[in-house]
């Protein structure tokens, strides 16, 4: 659901008591550095404001938002507790949109639910740069702070 549409929750850090020992890996693609890097950003300021030490957030960068899945699941073969992984892909004039959306969010939650850890979905999914970075700290707010935030809430269940 948009975030504009989204009726507003009051934000609540979510504390843990070994958080300095909770490890969380970041899958940022290459793709659209320009939008994926904002991601990361606010992703990482999330983790760092709720107790997780920057030296337990390990990130590896993959060539685009397709190779994420695989991103991730070497991130949690690193015995990282939960992954965000981030990206951005914007529709052109073919279908490939729609084969790498598709594969790319199915392949997320397949490494989710075969390793029984949090694997977030922060890619955006857009018809335009402009739509991206509106959502990448600009007037939709951030989802690399918002995946963050669902891992967080993940691993406190």
């Amino acid at each position: 659901m948009a975030s504009s549409l989204r009726k507003s929750v009051p934000k609540k850090n979510v504390t843990f008591n070994n958080a300095g020992n909770i490890r969380i890996g970041i899958a940022v693609s290459e793709w659209h550095p320009e939008v994926t890097e904002e991601l990361y950003e606010g992703a990482e300021r999330t983790l760092l404001k709720n107790g997780i030490s920057k030296k337990n957030i390990l990130r590896i960068n993959s060539p685009g938002s397709f190779e994420l899945p695989l991103t991730a699941q070497f991130l949690l073969k690193k015995k990282c507790d939960a992954v965000i992984s981030l990206g951005c892909v914007i529709k052109g004039e073919t279908d490939h949109y729609e084969y790498i959306c598709n594969a790319v969010s199915k392949a997320i939650m397949d490494v989710s639910l075969s390793h029984n850890k949090p694997v977030a979905f922060g890619v955006l999914t857009t018809n335009s740069l402009e739509q991206a970075l509106n959502r990448a700290g600009g007037k939709f707010g951030n989802k690399g702070v918002e995946a963050a935030e669902a891992v967080l809430k993940m691993l406190s269940l």
